[in-house]
């Protein structure tokens, strides 16, 4: 009967061959290395919040939105950033205090306009929408009421959703917050006041 071949390790082979030895170990621990990192990765991914589900704009690919919404701040009244599910959107907190981009602009109407203040001086006209508005986006619709506005004479068009829970003041400080942001897109019409010519 042939001799079997020695499997102890021959201190006079070269070391190449003594560390090709000790791979299984080594896979072994890179294995329970790759699973804890796969199972520490899932516990962070689920205490965070899903993306805000919302429709894109209209024109949501104009390139004034990615400016727009790239210029938002991180965070809003206190709120941080989440991801959203749509182009040319970006919300904060949960529930979401919504920014969409390339809305369709509203036309002349006799809804209540808001003259917002930037920093510079400048103002951002916002058309508030109330809730029998036809023109109310869906995601405003839902839960126990928000405020929405849309900015009034630029293009494109940015709106607005503030859930009634982000609310401790004013829901017009979010407006303030986006003033500068939304100063990106041209305004080439005014809010008009009961006495103003036009």
């Amino acid at each position: 009967m042939p001799a079997r071949p020695s499997t102890r390790p021959d201190p006079d082979r070269p070391t190449a061959i003594r560390l090709r030895a000790d791979l299984p170990i080594r896979g072994r621990r890179a294995r329970r290395r790759t699973v804890t990192a796969a199972v520490a990765t899932g516990i962070v991914l689920a205490g965070c919040s899903s993306p805000a589900d919302l429709p894109p704009g209209e024109l949501a690919a104009d390139p004034t939105c990615a400016r727009i919404i790239m210029a938002t701040p991180d965070s809003l009244g206190g709120l941080e950033r989440r991801s959203t599910t749509a182009q040319a959107t970006t919300a904060w907190g949960d529930p979401a205090v919504t920014v969409r981009c390339g809305v369709t602009p509203p036309g002349p109407t006799t809804d209540r306009c808001l003259n917002v203040e930037n920093a510079d001086g400048t103002f951002v006209d916002w058309i508030a929408l109330e809730g029998d508005d036809p023109d109310l986006p869906e995601h405003a619709r839902q839960g126990q009421g928000s405020w929405s506005f849309v900015t009034y004479g630029r293009e494109p068009a940015v709106e607005v959703v503030v859930p009634v829970e982000q609310v401790s003041g004013q829901p017009t400080a979010f407006l303030v917050d986006l003033a500068e942001a939304v100063e990106l897109s041209t305004a080439e019409r005014f809010c008009v006041g009961a006495t103003d010519i036009s």
